[in-house]
């Protein structure tokens, strides 16, 4: 009876997974992908917060390294 139901249900618990971890990965990424293009960096290294430990350097990087918008004057805000 249990193996029946793992059967039945098994993927549709797996694809409401995906889609959560997806929602998730969207909610990170963009704002992450706005933060890098307004310091001045590419938009694409906003990919790198849902990379674990590289989030962590994505983090640190963008904290304490002089941006490129502030020496041509870009907005910040």
């Amino acid at each position: 009876m249990i193996r029946n139901n793992m059967m039945l249900y098994g993927n549709t618990m797996w694809a409401g997974h995906w889609l959560w971890m997806l929602v998730i990965a969207i909610a990170v990424v963009v704002p992450a992908w706005r933060i890098c293009r307004r310091t001045g960096y590419p938009g694409w290294l906003g990919l790198l917060a849902v990379v674990p430990f590289a989030n962590l350097v994505l983090l640190y990087f963008i904290a304490f390294a002089d941006w490129p918008a502030d020496k041509t004057g870009g907005h910040n805000g």
